[in-house]
């Protein structure tokens, strides 16, 4: 019986996907929250504190899109190293 692990199901191609999708994600978030910054600027659009929620929500948003885009990365690459026996 073949053994598999974890790795087994992801291929090259994927990791490149997966970082991409994490990019356009995270940009798109910046993006949006941008234009909220300019407008809490010029604007006073919402209340100080429904903005300050929003930007930890956001930082939080982007540093975890970027961790688990990176982990999925590892793990992609991992088995590439296994595969090429560059490790055990």
């Amino acid at each position: 019986m073949e053994e598999r692990n974890i790795c087994s199901n992801f291929e090259k191609d994927d990791k490149m996907k997966v970082m991409q999708v994490a990019g356009i994600i995270t940009a798109i978030i910046l993006f949006i929250y941008t234009i909220l910054l300019i407008g809490q600027i010029w604007g006073n659009w919402m209340s100080f504190e429904n903005f300050i929620k929003l930007t930890i929500s956001a930082g939080v948003a982007v540093i975890s899109i970027g961790i688990i885009a990176l982990i999925y990365k590892e793990l992609v690459e991992e088995k590439e190293y296994k595969k090429d026996n560059f490790i055990d």
